[in-house]
């Protein structure tokens, strides 16, 4: 690797994958070079036009947020974003899978799914790219976009119930703990920086809710922002979850779990009779018909979330009894305890920035 380069971030202020990656970078302690994204340089790159993506001092290109981190930590041991014991882990894990595959629906709601959402939003999509015809294109693309993950007017209440409820149970731990883990950041607050800093303190309607009713995690936001002013101190002894971070937890997993459970259920049903050889997968694989909070919930299935829960579940069922059970124990009550009892049919390979099915 070249010392004398510094790591080059393309990204956005108004992206949630961005804020997912940036605290990391801030709490690694790293020489980052923080630009507006180049689409074009990102396709050249990628194939994609997914940001952030970020450039390596000797050239790589990192694209994907979980993959940043775990190259991040290969390359940057210290200060660790991982934690080593497996209670710990596997919260933090599950809270990343939250984040990636059901929080884009209350984050795209209060970004897009009212009047005044949508035109502050669609204001500063002009202003971030520069012309009023590719922002407004862009902001329509957006708005739809919503749609496809679920956020839909018909259940915006349940959206909005579940999204007070998860600031609640924020606000009261960040009232005891610095951050989800203890008084050190974790890759579980990098994670959660993405919908609660890229959507809900970036966007007007969702600021003034964090701003009115969850102060507290305004506070967090700032500290993760600033992960190394005042110094870090050290996530909870004995591989231990603060009861009101067990709350935290419940609150993302008793609405998304199912949800992602039901999504898993189509993406085994799909890849049981797909016939495309050594295809990369497709992104999107079928339809989600769930529920949230009694009111219908319906989305695209994609091909990422097997593979996302692939790394929770391998890593959960390589632990020993002992160890397994002390996870099962911490989990119990939260939700989670379907997904990581789920037994999938086929499994997702990653190559490069695309995703296969592994060979049975």
């Amino acid at each position: 690797m070249t010392a004398d380069q510094p790591y080059v971030f393309h990204a956005f202020e108004v992206s949630y994958f961005s804020a997912k990656v940036r605290p990391a970078l801030r709490y690694k302690r790293l020489w980052v070079d923080e630009v507006r994204a180049d689409y074009g340089l990102i396709r050249e790159r990628t194939g994609l036009t997914f940001i952030p993506m970020l450039i390596t001092p000797d050239d790589e290109a990192w694209q994907d947020s979980t993959d940043i981190y775990d190259r991040l930590e290969a390359r940057h041991p210290e200060p660790p974003l991982f934690p080593a014991t497996p209670v710990q882990r596997i919260a933090a894990h599950l809270v990343e899978l939250y984040v990636d595959e059901f929080a884009l629906i209350p984050a795209m709601h209060y970004r897009w799914g009212s009047e005044l959402g949508e035109a502050s939003a669609r204001s500063r999509f002009i202003a971030m790219v520069g012309s009023e015809e590719f922002g407004t294109a862009a902001a329509a693309r957006m708005a739809q976009a919503r749609l496809r993950l679920g956020a839909t007017d018909e259940n915006a209440s349940a959206i909005e119930a579940h999204t007070r409820d998860l600031l609640d149970a924020l606000s009261t731990h960040f009232g005891a703990h610095a951050y989800l883990l203890g008084e050190r950041m974790s890759f579980a607050d990098c994670a959660l920086m993405g919908p609660v800093d890229g959507h809900f303190f970036t966007d007007l309607v969702s600021r003034r809710l964090l701003l009115e009713t969850a102060r507290p995690v305004v506070g967090w936001i700032e500290r993760c922002n600033h992960p190394n002013a005042p110094a870090q101190g050290q996530w909870l002894a004995d591989d231990g979850l603060a009861p009101t971070f067990r709350e935290v937890l419940g609150a993302m997993g008793r609405d998304a779990a199912p949800t992602i459970v039901t999504g898993l259920e189509v993406f085994d049903r799909w890849a049981d009779t797909a016939n495309h050889g050594d295809e990369a997968l497709p992104r999107a694989v079928g339809s989600i018909e769930s529920t949230l909070r009694g009111q219908p919930l319906v989305r695209f299935a994609g091909s990422y979330a097997p593979w996302l829960v692939q790394r929770v579940q391998d890593e959960y069922r390589a632990l020993e009894p002992s160890m397994r059970a002390r996870v099962d124990q911490a989990m119990a009550g939260t939700g989670w305890e379907a997904l990581l009892a789920h037994e999938p049919r086929h499994r997702v390979t990653r190559r490069g920035f695309d995703l296969f099915l592994a060979p049975a």
